[in-house]
């Protein structure tokens, strides 16, 4: 049985006075519901039913894909289906193709073979060909020719002896055709030798007028390589004056801006004096116009002073003058002369005070002036001051950016003189390994024409002595043969240089024949040696050897 839990029920908890049962996890009995097994299902199924549903769903779903490829899988064995039979005929094409596609690889291994086999001969006979048109072959191929000439000149020979025994007692007619017959037989063979004569004469203008082009080639080179060597010099020699013309303008530039430099100072210096001229000229002045103002007010008081007393001779003469007056008048006239002796001085008194008070005012306004034209002239020489040392503050300022120019412009010409210094000091290193590597090139090209030399005279020796044997084996004369398949290549008639790859040079005599040297040297020379000087030398006199 299953059992819930509930916090209230209504119509389930009664109210008792006693405490109600409890369980050992503290709960109440009564609070407790039980349900049996089918309501507890039937709750769940209720809560979860939409899970129920998707699982009952998915389940179907994996039911039916199973089945569907259970089906594939029986059906796609089967062979009196469409699938069935689609499936056969891409196997059997499948199939097909691989066997086409073996048969044309083998049919293009044959054809690659076939086409090696072909390039093969083809390259072999164009050696052999090239081989034959070398001139120590034609040279050894014409001794060849030579030798066959004279073994038909000996068959001729043979057979004009035959035909002279044969022709012993009979008819004069007959004996005249045939020496008309070997007559032109002869003519044709020089008529032929004739023609190879000037063959050959035709092929040596043909090798000299090659020589003739190759040395005009190397001439014209040689001409073009001066005229570009000049034109560089001449490029050289005008970056050169270029660079000294800039040189030249940056050093009167430089002299220019220390002129300028040197000329802005003296007209500061010069200003400087020009000011302190002023300032004591104006000094000076101050001082005159004091001076003629304390010379005019002196002038003035003593003026006043002489007035005052004249004023005071005329009082004192008519004070005389009126009392001598009053001596004759009434009494009461003595009030009157008092008084207006009293207004006098008072009148007096007021116009002397006056005076005083403008006279003041006068020297208090000009002490003023002099102060306030003092105080600006202070003020004005401060702030030609203030100016001259803002101006020196710039100046100095664009000095010190000038200086930091200059310093910046020393630095980087310098580390370009340091780069450039660099670059040549590579560019020479790279031109000593260029020229180690072409020496390295040249000897190992040395070499291998050596080896080459030596590989070439040793097949043409083979095949010489193979056509030499032949030749032996037909009865035929192989002086010819063994002449022109002597060791040593060139031709010539001198001695083997065997460091040179066995090259045999020719020596031309000096004068403009411009013919061979002999070969003057036997083994008789060295017999001859012997038996006179009774020594062996290989010391040789002259071009002999």
């Amino acid at each position: 049985m299953a059992t819930v839990q509930h916090g209230r029920r209504k119509g389930l908890a009664r109210a008792t006075p006693e405490a109600p049962p409890q369980v050992p996890d503290t709960t109440d009995l009564r609070q407790v519901t039980i349900l049996t097994k089918s309501d507890w299902d039937r709750i769940q199924q209720q809560l979860h039913r939409k899970q129920i549903e998707d699982d009952r769903l998915r389940q179907v779903k994996e039911e039916r894909e199973n089945r569907k490829n259970q089906s594939k899988e029986v059906v796609q064995h089967w062979g009196n289906t469409i699938a069935g039979q689609r499936q056969r005929k891409l196997e059997a094409r499948k199939i097909r193709e691989k066997k086409e596609e073996e048969e044309r690889v083998e049919i293009d291994i044959e054809e690659a073979k076939y086409q090696a086999a072909q390039r093969k001969a083809a390259i072999d006979k164009a050696k052999t060909q090239q081989y034959y048109q070398t001139d120590r072959v034609k040279g050894f191929h014409s001794a060849l020719m030579l030798t066959e000439v004279l073994k038909e000149r000996e068959a001729q020979l043979e057979l004009k002896r035959l035909k002279a025994q044969a022709s012993t007692g009979q008819d004069r007619e007959w004996l005249e055709r045939a020496q008309r017959e070997y007559e032109e037989a002869i003519r044709q063979d020089q008529a032929k030798a004739a023609e190879r004569i000037i063959a050959a004469k035709d092929n040596e203008r043909f090798l000299k007028a090659q020589i003739r082009d190759h040395h005009s080639l190397r001439e014209k080179a040689q001409v073009e390589d001066a005229v570009e060597g000049e034109e560089l010099q001449k490029l050289a020699l005008a970056n050169k004056l270029e660079k000294e013309r800039l040189e030249a303008i940056r050093r009167d530039e430089k002299q220019q801006l220390m002129d300028d430099n040197r000329k802005q100072i003296g007209e500061r210096v010069a200003l400087k004096k020009l000011q302190e001229n002023q300032e004591d000229e104006e000094d000076e002045e101050c001082r005159i116009f004091a001076a003629a103002k304390r010379k005019m007010m002196r002038l003035r008081a003593e003026k006043e002073k002489q007035l005052h007393n004249e004023k005071q001779q005329t009082l004192e003469a008519i004070r005389e003058k009126l009392a001598a007056q009053l001596k004759q008048k009434l009494d009461d006239e003595d009030e009157r002369i008092r008084q207006a002796v009293q207004e006098a001085e008072e009148k007096r008194a007021r116009e002397e005070g006056e005076k005083e008070g403008k006279m003041v005012k006068v020297i208090s306004e000009q002490a003023e002036h002099r102060t306030l034209q003092m105080k600006e002239a202070e003020q004005k020489k401060k702030e030609e001051r203030r100016q001259e040392l803002e101006t020196i503050r710039i100046r100095q300022a664009a000095d010190e950016i000038f200086r930091r120019n200059e310093e910046e412009k020393r630095t980087r010409k310098f580390e370009d003189s340091r780069h450039l210094a660099g670059f040549h000091l590579d560019q020479a290193d790279l031109r000593k390994q260029k020229e180690v590597e072409q020496k390295q090139q040249a000897l190992a090209l040395d070499k291998a024409n050596i080896e080459l030399l030596a590989l070439e005279e040793k097949q043409f020796q083979e095949y010489a002595t193979k056509v030499i044997e032949h030749c032996e084996k037909g009865g035929r004369n192989t002086y010819p043969l063994r002449k022109a398949a002597a060791p040593g290549h060139g031709g010539g008639a001198g001695p083997v240089f065997e460091g040179k790859g066995g090259i045999r040079p020719s020596y031309m005599v000096m004068d403009k024949s411009g013919k061979q040297m002999p070969h003057y040297q036997r083994d008789s020379t060295e017999e001859t040696k012997q038996n006179i000087h009774d020594v062996e030398t290989k010391k040789r006199m002259g071009f002999v050897w």
